[in-house]
C-alpha cells in the first residue's frame, strides 16, 4: 500500500483526489502492471478506456468491465486478482464499506485498490486509507488524475519494489532446469494475466530464445555491459515480446567472447526490472561463481531442479545447506523432481529424495521424450503442444506455488474483512 502525505484542500478533500492542470505535467511513468478497471457510469468508463491509450500508460494491460464493486467480487471469486483494480461506487458510506470489506476477501497480498466515486467526505477518505484502499478519486473523473493517481502509487521511492523474482537453478547439469524455468514462466503470464520477463542468464549457452521461438537481437548482454546507460527505457527496447504477457531477455548463445562477471554485476539488472515488472524469472545456468550466488540469495523465490538420482542428491544437498546458511529466513527452494520414471534406469523415489534433504513438499515432471522433443523443435511451450496433458498441469501448480498469489478458479474463504490486511499481506 502506498504510503504519502496528505494535504487537504479548501473542501476538506485531499489535494490528490482534485483536478489540476499541472498533474499531466507531474506523471510518474507507468510499469508494466494489470489494470482491471470496474466502472458503473458511461463517462467514468470512458475515462478509464481514454487513459489506458495514453502514451505514460503503453506498458499496462488495461481491462474495463462494467458494474462496479459486485461485478468485481463476482469476477474475482474465479480469477486472481492483477496488480491495480479501479472500482466506481455510488450510494452511502455504509454500503461502500461494506461491499469494499466483501471485495477484499478476494484480493490477493500486494493488490492495490482505487475507488472512483460521488460522495465528497474527508470521513469516508481517510475511512477508505484506514482500511487499506491506495486512493479515493471524486467523480467527474479527468483522464490525468487517473494516470498522476496510478504514477503516484507505483513511482513512490517509499513503497516496496512492484517485481517479484523467481530464480530457478538445476543442482546438476543438463538436467531440464531451463525448460521447467520457461514452462512455469509461460504458465505464469497466462494464469496470472501479469507482465512476465524470462531472464536467460546463461549468456553463452542458454536455450530460452529457442524455446520462444525468438531470435532478438538484443538482450540480456546490451543490459549488463553498460550498467550507465541501464534504465527501464533501455530494458524496454532490449525485451523480446513472446506472448501478450510474456517478454524475454535473451542470451547471446554466442562464443565470441567470454562472459567473466563479478558478484554484483548482475544488481542493477534486477533491481530496475523489479521497479517496472510484477513478476521476473531468473533461468540460472548451472554454475558456482560469487555472481550465481548472489543471484539465489537475492531472489525472492528459489525453484531447485534435479533428477532422482545420487549425483544430484548430493548437489541438492550441498544447495540447500548453503542456501539455508545464507538465506535464514526465507522458506526452503521449492523441488521439482524431473524425468522421473525413465525406463531401466535406477532411482531415488522423489519422497526419499526430498526426505533426505530435509523437505516436505515436492512436484515431479514425468519422462516423456516425445512431448518435450516435440515441443522444443516447435518452439513451444507443452501447454500450446499439449493443453490437457498432466505435464502441463504440473507447470501451472508450480506457477501457483512461486507467484506469492491464491490460485486462479478456487474461491477464498472469509476471515479477514479489512482490505488492509489483504493488500499488504500483514
Amino acid at each position: 500500500m502506498a504510503n504519502y502525505a496528505v494535504d487537504l484542500g479548501q473542501d476538506g478533500m485531499p489535494e490528490s483526489t482534485q483536478h489540476r492542470p499541472e498533474d499531466r505535467f507531474e506523471t510518474h511513468p507507468i510499469p508494466r502492471i494489470s489494470v482491471q478497471g470496474f466502472c458503473l457510469s458511461d463517462a467514468t468508463t470512458r475515462t478509464v478506456e481514454a487513459a489506458a491509450e495514453d502514451r505514460r500508460m503503453t506498458k499496462a494491460h488495461v481491462k474495463v468491465h462494467m458494474g462496479g464493486i459486485p461485478a468485481a467480487i463476482e469476477h474475482y471469486a474465479q480469477a486472481p486478482t492483477p496488480n491495480l483494480i479501479i472500482v466506481e461506487t455510488s450510494g452511502n458510506q455504509g454500503d461502500i464499506l461494506t461491499e469494499l470489506d466483501q471485495l477484499a476477501e478476494y484480493c490477493d497480498a500486494g493488490t492495490k485498490v482505487i475507488v472512483i466515486g460521488d460522495v465528497n467526505d474527508v470521513t469516508l477518505y481517510r475511512e477508505l486509507m484506514h482500511r487499506g484502499v491506495s486512493e479515493y478519486l471524486i467523480t467527474p473523473l479527468d483522464i490525468y488524475q487517473l494516470i498522476r493517481a496510478i504514477g503516484d502509487l507505483y513511482g513512490d521511492p517509499q513503497s516496496e519494489p512492484l517485481g517479484r523474482t523467481v530464480a530457478f537453478f538445476g543442482v546438476k547439469g543438463g538436467c531440464g532446469a531451463s525448460t521447467v524455468a520457461h514452462n512455469a514462466a509461460w504458465a505464469l503470464a497466462r494464469e496470472y494475466q501479469n507482465e512476465t520477463v524470462v531472464a536467460d542468464l546463461d549468456l553463452a549457452f542458454g536455450t530460452a530464445g529457442l524455446d520462444y521461438n525468438q531470435d532478438p537481437l538484443q538482450g540480456i548482454y546490451e543490459a549488463i555491459s553498460a550498467p550507465e546507460r541501464l534504465d527501464e527505457t533501455l530494458l524496454d527496447r532490449i525485451l523480446s515480446k513472446c506472448s501478450e504477457h510474456l517478454s524475454l531477455l535473451a542470451a547471446p548463445a554466442s562464443l565470441e567472447r567470454t562472459y567473466d562477471y563479478g558478484e554484483h554485476s548482475f544488481e542493477l539488472l534486477m533491481d530496475t526490472m523489479r521497479a517496472s515488472t510484477p513478476t521476473i524469472v531468473l533461468d540460472v545456468p548451472h554454475a558456482w561463481n560469487a555472481w550465481v550466488r548472489n543471484v539465489l540469495v537475492n531472489a525472492d523465490e528459489v525453484v531447485m531442479v534435479a533428477e532422482p538420482d545420487l549425483a544430484n542428491l548430493r548437489n541438492a544437498k550441498n544447495v540447500v545447506d548453503t542456501l539455508k546458511q545464507l538465506r535464514p529466513n526465507d522458506r526452503l527452494p521449492l523441488l521439482v523432481m524431473n524425468r522421473v520414471n525413465v525406463p531401466k534406469r535406477p532411482e531415488i523415489k522423489p519422497e526419499e529424495f526430498a526426505t533426505a534433504l530435509g523437505m516436505t513438499s515436492l512436484l515431479s515432471i514425468p519422462f516423456e521424450p516425445q512431448l518435450f522433443g516435440t515441443a522444443a523443435n516447435n518452439g513451444q511451450m507443452i501447454a500450446e503442444l499439449e493443453a490437457k496433458n498432466p505435464v502441463a498441469g504440473v507447470f501451472t501448480e508450480i506457477a501457483h506455488v512461486v507467484s506469492g498469489k491464491s490460485n486462479p478458479g478456487k474461491i477464498k474463504k472469509p476471515g479477514i474483512s479489512s482490505l488492509l490486511s489483504k493488500l499488504t499481506g500483514r
